[in-house]
């Protein structure tokens, strides 16, 4: 029998159904719930629903939106014929908060993962082919994780845009700013060598 009285159990409940939150957090987050002032929790509530209601994913790219298309594809500024493909819409927005990359995006929602029962079918692929054939995309970069699926995706992608003959590109990885080659693995290493970029001349 649950020391939980039954709305606090069924909260508990719905706080561990949310990625990484475990048992105990769960608890933490219920109890924080119930300290808190009721107009906060209101608010908060409030807020939930209505991104539930209003943010949807852009037609064209993937990424969120509240409208048909999102604030990048419907950017003039933006380099449409540069193509950047990610996992996740969480990816999208990492490499926006750089400040560097101008072009445009296409989220996957996925990896393939034959493990997991996830297909190149399950994957927003179709959808990469038809925009790289209408709207005369030049090159398209591809940024998945470097794990076994991330690379199994970008190999199959690799493969089934080459014969479009347009650029495909992958994102460079290798030692991250800060870090130390000594504790960097051999596969890191490698990666690091053969994304270098030149150094210009300083004249």
């Amino acid at each position: 029998m649950s020391a939980y009285t039954k709305s606090m159990q069924e909260l508990i409940e719905c706080f561990k159904k949310m990625p990484g939150i475990g048992a105990k957090t769960a608890e933490r987050m219920a109890f924080h719930v119930l300290k808190a002032p009721l107009d906060e929790m209101i608010k908060f509530s409030s807020v939930i629903c209505k991104v539930k209601e209003d943010v949807r994913f852009c037609k064209i790219c993937g990424n969120l939106s509240e409208a048909e298309t999102c604030s990048i594809c419907n950017d003039p500024r933006r380099d449409k014929t540069i193509v950047c493909v990610v996992e996740e819409p969480t990816d999208l927005i990492l490499i926006e908060k750089s400040g560097r990359y101008k072009g445009a995006y296409h989220v996957l929602f996925g990896v393939i993962s034959p493990l997991d029962g996830i297909g190149p079918e399950e994957l927003r692929i179709k959808e990469l082919i038809t925009r790289i054939k209408e709207d005369k995309i030049k090159e398209i970069i591809l940024a998945m994780d470097s794990n076994a699926e991330g690379e199994t995706t970008a190999l199959y992608l690799s493969e089934t845009i080459q014969p479009l003959k347009i650029k495909i590109s992958r994102i460079a990885y290798g030692i991250p700013v800060g870090g130390n080659l000594e504790y960097a693995d051999q596969a890191t290493l490698i990666r690091a060598i053969e994304g270098r970029l030149p150094v210009s001349n300083r004249t």
